[in-house]
């Protein structure tokens, strides 16, 4: 098959994690051995946006499902193919909900992740761990443009995973501040689990979990 999607980043932490999603395994068995797909090749039929030949994006909505919205339909526009965005973020109750939509630039526009995670520590050190409580908050979106066999698709799906912040970096896997998130129930952080253990109860696997479906269409149209 020849098919194509393009997800709308150039993070390539977050390309490894969304195909590494479409190939676990569902209650129906992983996404590439269906029999619409065939044997799919999820690194040629994955694509980023820089691969893609995209421009950049300005995210300039205010909330999650506008920046997800914003990113995916620009990339099916720019690309003429299906294409997948998500905005993340990390929302600490005591700061009522921030950084959120801004948690990729919170110590400036060109923040490195250790920048951002540090400010943050910074900001928290007097914060009793009985008050550290955070989610990472995800919202994703496909946008499926018109082909002369159908019309535009649009489809919006929200995850999240509970937990409470760690006074220090703790592991040296994922990315962002996976490292100070401990989830509810684990007693490691999240860049401390495997990809697979994450990836079960992160809120960016479910929310890709609940666009599974939409996505099959968006492959095999």
């Amino acid at each position: 098959m020849n098919a194509r999607i393009v997800l709308a980043t150039r993070n390539p932490g977050k390309l490894r994690e969304f195909r590494a999603l479409l190939g676990s395994h569902t209650e129906s068995g992983p996404l590439h051995s269906s029999k619409a797909l065939g044997e799919l090749d999820l690194e040629h039929a994955v694509i980023d946006a820089a691969t893609a030949g995209c421009a950049e994006i300005p995210e300039t909505g205010t909330t999650f499902t506008e920046n997800s919205l914003l990113k995916a339909r620009a990339v099916a526009a720019e690309t003429g193919l299906p294409a997948v965005a998500d905005d993340s973020g990390l929302a600490v109750d005591v700061l009522g909900g921030a950084p959120g939509i801004f948690s990729a630039r919170w110590a400036g526009a060109q923040a490195s992740d250790e920048n951002n995670l540090r400010l943050l520590l910074e900001q928290l050190a007097d914060i009793a761990p009985e008050h550290r409580g955070a989610a990472f908050v995800c919202v994703a979106a496909l946008v499926i443009p018109e082909s002369p066999e159908a019309p535009a698709k649009e489809f919006t799906t929200t995850g999240t995973l509970r937990g409470s912040l760690l006074f220090a970096p703790q592991g040296a896997g994922g990315f962002g501040y996976d490292p100070i998130l401990q989830p509810s129930g684990q007693t490691r952080s999240a860049a401390e689990l495997s990809m697979e253990e994450k990836n079960a109860i992160s809120h960016r696997g479910e929310a890709f979990a609940a666009l599974r479906p939409h996505i099959l269409e968006a492959l095999t149209r």
